[in-house]
Order: structure tokens, then C-alpha cells, then sequence
């Protein structure tokens, strides 16, 4: 592959991130997903990003794991112990103290909506087709699917999507939460980068980093800890000078100028040991 895989666009804090393979729908091979990772980092360091943003080259934003991979798999010819490993597992972008917002533009299929679920937000084109599809290649729900999914659609929406494996088009994906607006295919990629741009303009990427790190680490958290570590954050944030700030700014009716956060900052991210490892193996 001699063209990236993942591009990289830096514009008006906005990282936009595409993943570049059109001719196969994007559908992911080691290499691309350590790239995509390597960029994600790279946008986290970089104090002139605020918010980042990933999409799919061509028709699809991406159909899963590359499946003349997968027939190497199935048949021997690759070992899955050994050279479809990941430095990072998948749930990697959770642990990004930025907001990553996908822009599903078509096919999200497999490792595909994997990826599409480790972001943070996520707006899709009217007739794009999501798909587990894990149950109808012979697999089962992969890298924390069985953990997030849950969370966005409740337990037996989840059940339904990953036994069936059938596939649910835009409108009923936003219905059931499973993405959050609905655009026209040609509208899509600007209502996204103007959402993300809305975020540069006028929130604090310290507090949207703190604000991830609650709501993430939170999901499994009994209500009187959720409460007491909100109660301490609160404290602290009142001792930072984003809030003189954003006080200021709105009491003299101007954007704000909030500072970015770089790589000297990246202890606001959680669940740090992902950094280097665990280790994912890249299936479906």
C-alpha cells in the first residue's frame, strides 16, 4: 500500500481523519489500524486540536476487517496469535482526552462499527447500513462491543443486533441511540465539521476532557462515588483559569480563549495502560 491508508487534515482545530481504503470500503488491516491509532495520538498531542473528527474515503465509511484477511485466518495461512496483533486494543479511542466524532457516511460493518462505537459521538447519512454481522461470519461480539453496545441501546436491542447480524439503516440506527443525528449524505461531512467547530468556538477542552473521563469511567460506578469524584473535579475546576475565562468572555459577550491541551496534559486521560498495551488481536 503505497498511498495512506488513514489522511490526516489539520483545519480550525479540527482533526479530520479519513480512512482511505475507497476501493475496499475502508475495510481495516493491521497496518491501517495503526495508523488510524498512531494519528488519534498524534491529534491528542497536538494542543491545536480540539476536536477530532474520522470518516470513510469513497461510499463507506468502513465494512470491517479485510476479508481476504479473514480467509487467511480461516484457512492457516495467517496466525492471529501472531501477526494480527494490535499495540493497542480497540477500545484505544476511549481513552483519547479529546471528543472524536464519526461521521458514518455508508457501509459500518463488523470491526468497522467497532470503530464507530469507540468514538464519542456519531452522525450518519440517511441510507447508510450498519451491521454487526459478527454471528454471520462465525464470530462473536468483539473487542468491547459486548460492553458499549449495551450501553447505548439497552440489553436487548444489543441481543437483537448481534444474533441476527441484520443490517439497520440510518434512521433506525438514530431511533434506538445507536447514532445520534441523521444527515443527507451530501450534508453530512459539513453538519459534522460545524458541530466540531461549535466545540473549538466555545467549550473548554479541559473541561470536555474531564467530561469524557466522568461519563466513561462512571458507566460502572455506584451513584455516592460517581457523586464524590464529580464533587472533587468541581472543586478543582473552580481553581482553573478556564472558568475566569468562560466568566469573562460571556460577561463581555466574546469567544472564549480557552488553552488546548498537548501531550503535557495527557494524565486528564483514563484507563492509561492502554497506551502501550493491552494487546487486541484484528479480526472481524
Amino acid at each position: 500500500m503505497t498511498e495512506a491508508t488513514v489522511l490526516y487534515e489539520l483545519r480550525d482545530g479540527v482533526a479530520l481523519l479519513t480512512l482511505n481504503r475507497p476501493k475496499r470500503l475502508n475495510a481495516l488491516v493491521p497496518e491501517m489500524q495503526e495508523l488510524w491509532f498512531d494519528l488519534l495520538e498524534r491529534a491528542a498531542d497536538d494542543p491545536d486540536v480540539r476536536v477530532i473528527v474520522v470518516t470513510g474515503a469513497g461510499r463507506g465509511f468502513c465494512a470491517g476487517a479485510d476479508l481476504e484477511r479473514l480467509e487467511g485466518i480461516s484457512g492457516g495461512d495467517i496466525n492471529p496469535g501472531e501477526e494480527a496483533i494490535l499495540s493497542r486494543a480497540q477500545t484505544f479511542p476511549l481513552t483519547i482526552p479529546k471528543p472524536i466524532i464519526a461521521a458514518l457516511n455508508g457501509a459500518t460493518a463488523g470491526l468497522g462499527l467497532v470503530q464507530a462505537l469507540m468514538c464519542d459521538l456519531r452522525f450518519a447519512a440517511a441510507g447508510a447500513k450498519l451491521t454487526t454481522a459478527f454471528a454471520r461470519r462465525g464470530l462473536v461480539a468483539e473487542h468491547g462491543m459486548s460492553w458499549i453496545l449495551p450501553r447505548l441501546v439497552g440489553p436487548s436491542r444489543a441481543l437483537d443486533l448481534l444474533l441476527s447480524g441484520r443490517v439497520v439503516l440510518a434512521d433506525e440506527a438514530a431511533s434506538m441511540g445507536l447514532v445520534d443525528r441523521v444527515y443527507s449524505p451530501d450534508q453530512l461531512l459539513g453538519e459534522t465539521l460545524a458541530y466540531a467547530r461549535e466545540l473549538v468556538a466555545h467549550c473548554s477542552p479541559s473541561s470536555m476532557a474531564t467530561m469524557k473521563q466522568q461519563v466513561y469511567t462512571h458507566l460502572d460506578a455506584p451513584l455516592e462515588r460517581a457523586l464524590e469524584e464529580s464533587n472533587e473535579l468541581m472543586l478543582d475546576s473552580f481553581r482553573r483559569p478556564d472558568l475566569a475565562e468562560g466568566v469573562s468572555s460571556f460577561q463581555e459577550r466574546r469567544a472564549p480563549r480557552f488553552e488546548g491541551l498537548g501531550a503535557t496534559q495527557r494524565g486528564g486521560r483514563f484507563g492509561g495502560a492502554q497506551r502501550g498495551a493491552p494487546r487486541g488481536p484484528v479480526s472481524q
